[in-house]
């Protein structure tokens, strides 16, 4: 039983280290000058994926790369088909209005070459460069986006970029004292790394205890773990009628988890990719993905029919994958 307290531990750790890194290093940025738009595009992308890194490095160096893998692909599955489905079980989410075929498309791209570079059978530095690149290229694309984005608001409000408000940041609160700024990066910077430790190294007893392998903990305990903050935050956007805060919350949740999480694990060490992934899982991942076509390219809405759908499908891959 103590495994299991001390895994859930573990998660709550990392889930209110990786808000407070998010918050601390926002303001911190702001303070230094750093623009809002770079800092959305960048810290708090990354910020935001705090947890799930820390938990794969730690995987690999603990020598479990099956939890390292099967975080972000189960954490991708799960986004799909868990995040997206209980919020419609809630309320109908209307992303006919929402307009993320671009990002959508991207999202694919990263997912089908992140599967040809499992084929190598290792996630080495070489396939790190290559995630990490393709992770820089989607960023750019965003940034530029957002860039013109603004641009065209300023000249609609008949402004220039110079008179336009202040970007509203996540985490940003310009009247933050110094040391409070401080406190919530101590606080991230010293629980991020125990949270992972806590969870990887449970998450592995646990395993060792069932005789399960570490990549069905990674696909299940762990991905679960580590989609909750995605879950909490769709469920409130569905709730509050912010389709396109959910859809495009999961997919640049998805990018990010395999460009640039597997990215800069692969520098830390080689993830050996488990022949089940290449069998089974990468390819559900892929499926789920392929699902939102309907929500992306037809105009349809997230019902509560989808949403049973969506909930069911993801309950069926845990029931096959724990056999």
């Amino acid at each position: 039983m103590l495994p299991w307290l001390l895994c859930l531990l573990g998660l709550v750790i990392l889930l209110f280290a990786g808000d407070a890194l998010v918050k601390g290093a926002v303001n911190l940025s702001l303070r230094l000058g750093v623009p809002a738009l770079i800092v959305s595009l960048t810290i708090v992308a990354f910020g935001t994926s705090a947890p799930e890194l820390l938990v794969s490095i730690k995987a690999v160096l603990d020598n479990a790369p099956g939890i390292a893998l099967g975080n972000v692909v189960g954490s991708n599955t799960a986004n799909i088909l868990l995040v997206l489905g209980i919020p419609a079980l809630l309320a109908t989410m209307h992303t006919s209005a929402c307009s993320t075929r671009k990002t959508y498309n991207q999202m694919i791209a990263a997912s089908i070459l992140f599967i040809v570079l499992a084929f190598r059978g290792v996630f080495d530095w070489l396939s790190g460069l290559v995630l990490l690149g393709g992770l820089a290229y989607m960023l750019w694309d965003a940034f530029g986006d957002a860039k013109d984005h603004r641009r065209a608001g300023a000249i609609a409000d008949n402004s220039g970029p110079e008179e336009e408000e202040e970007e509203e940041v996540e985490g940003a609160d310009p009247d933050m004292p110094g040391w409070k700024v401080g406190t919530y990066l101590l606080l991230g910077l010293v629980g991020l790394p125990l949270g992972a430790d806590l969870l990887v190294r449970n998450a592995t007893i646990i395993a060792q205890t069932y005789g399960i392998s570490d990549t069905v903990i990674g696909l299940t305990l762990v991905a679960i773990g580590t989609s909750l903050p995605e879950l909490a935050t769709t469920v409130m956007a569905a709730l509050r009628r912010q389709a396109d805060v959910a859809l495009g919350n999961v997919i640049g949740s998805n990018m990010f988890n395999l460009l640039a999480i597997i990215g800069i694990t692969s520098f830390i060490g080689k993830i050996e990719v488990d022949p089940e992934f290449l069998r089974f899982d990468l390819w559900v991942m892929l499926g789920a993905s392929l699902l939102l076509i309907p929500f992306v390219y037809l105009g349809r809405d997230i019902t509560r029919r989808w949403g049973i759908a969506l909930s069911a499908f993801y309950g069926l891959y845990i029931f096959v994958v724990l056999q």
